[in-house]
C-alpha cells in the first residue's frame, strides 16, 4: 500500500464532500470541483475524514492509491484556499491587459497575441509585467500558466520572455579550447 494513500484527508469547516462510486464532488467557500478517481479505488467518509481504499487487492491498484488521494487532497485544498502561479514578463515593450475575458499581450511579435481566459481561472496583471494565475483546480491553473509561459518562451542569453517568478534560466556552458 501506499504511505500517501494511507494518510487521511481532513475535511475543514464549511466544506461538503459527497463521495459517488467513480468520483468525489467537494463544495467550499472558493467554489464546486468534480474529481474523477481511476478505476479500483474508492473514498470513504469517516468522522470528518476521508480515506482512499482499494476495491480489492491487486497490485496494479497500489500505484493509483497515493494518485487518488492526492488528487481529493488537492480538490479540497482549492476549494478552501484555492491555487495561485505568478508569472513575470521581461523585455523592452513587452506587457498584458486583461480586457474581459481576455488577455492581450505584447510580446515583440508583428502582431499583440489574444489569450482566452478559460472558465474557472481568473487572471490579474499588475504594472502590465506581473501574472497572477488563480483557480480552484490545480491542474488547470498550472496548465493555464504554462500555456502563457509558452507564448513566449524565456530566452537564457537575453533573459527577455515570460518565466515562472522566481525561475532561475541556465544558460548552456560553452566549448573549452582545451
Amino acid at each position: 500500500m501506499s504511505r500517501i494513500g494511507k494518510k487521511p484527508i481532513p475535511i475543514p469547516k464549511g466544506v461538503t464532500v459527497k463521495v459517488g462510486a467513480d468520483a468525489v464532488e467537494i463544495q467550499g467557500p472558493k467554489g464546486k470541483l468534480t474529481q474523477k478517481l481511476p478505476p479500483g479505488i474508492a473514498m470513504e467518509l469517516v468522522e470528518g475524514h476521508l480515506h482512499a481504499k482499494l476495491k480489492r487487492e491487486d497490485p496494479e491498484l497500489q500505484k493509483f492509491h497515493g494518485l487518488a488521494r492526492s488528487l481529493v487532497a488537492n480538490g479540497v485544498q482549492g476549494v478552501t484556499e484555492g491555487f495561485k502561479r505568478e508569472l513575470d514578463i521581461v523585455g523592452i515593450g513587452y506587457r498584458g491587459e486583461v480586457r474581459g475575458k481576455q488577455v492581450v499581450f505584447a510580446l515583440g511579435y508583428s502582431h499583440p497575441v489574444v489569450f482566452d481566459v478559460p472558465t474557472g481561472i481568473e487572471i490579474a496583471i499588475e504594472k502590465q509585467t506581473h501574472i497572477t494565475v488563480t483557480g480552484v483546480d490545480r491542474q488547470q491553473v498550472g496548465q493555464v500558466a504554462a500555456n502563457i509561459r509558452s507564448l513566449r518562451k524565456p530566452d537564457p542569453y537575453k533573459q527577455k520572455g515570460v518565466r515562472y517568478t522566481g525561475e532561475v534560466l541556465k544558460k548552456k556552458v560553452g566549448k573549452t579550447g582545451a
